[in-house]
């Protein structure tokens, strides 16, 4: 994950080698607003420290089982100096290995008092692919939940012709 520090300009490919995810994760990230859009220039088009600093912020967070809305306040919330010592921060390079749970009861979602029902986001991940939370699921299951869309957003990337 580390660039030269010569460089500052990044084409979006370049960008996302450096931090080690795919080209789509970086355009996915800046329609989600966690990255703001380069100035376009056609095929010239380049990314800059600021987008390289917070996408390493960004993996930082990821680490920390932070789900993408939880990232995106802090990532408004901290200036660049502070995002840059977050993104050198000693964070685990890959991501951490989950343990099985012990066994006990399930966690539910409590039922909606006016309906009586439990309720769940739906989350449309490939046609015929779904995937439902709870809504009291917990910090860590959200994030779980997050990392599994990316997943799906490099694979089909990667399986793009």
């Amino acid at each position: 994950m580390s660039t030269p520090k010569t460089q500052s300009e990044w084409k979006l490919t370049e960008l996302a080698e450096a931090v080690g995810v795919s080209p789509r994760t970086v355009r996915y990230y800046v329609q989600r607003g966690l990255l703001p859009a380069p100035p376009f220039r056609g095929p010239d088009t380049v990314y800059g420290e600021a987008h390289l600093v917070r996408l390493k912020a960004i993996r930082v967070l990821q680490a920390r089982f932070l789900p993408l809305d939880a990232i995106q306040a802090e990532l408004q919330r901290l200036s660049l100096d502070e995002l840059r010592q977050l993104a050198d921060s000693d964070a685990p390079p890959t991501p951490p290995v989950y343990a099985q749970p012990a066994p006990g009861p399930a966690v539910v979602a409590p039922p909606d008092p006016a309906t009586g029902l439990k309720r769940y986001e739906r989350w449309a991940l490939l046609p015929g692919l779904e995937l439902h939370v709870s809504e009291a699921a917990d910090t860590k299951t959200r994030a779980l939940a997050e990392r599994v869309r990316a997943l799906i957003a490099e694979f089909q990337e990667k399986e793009k012709p």
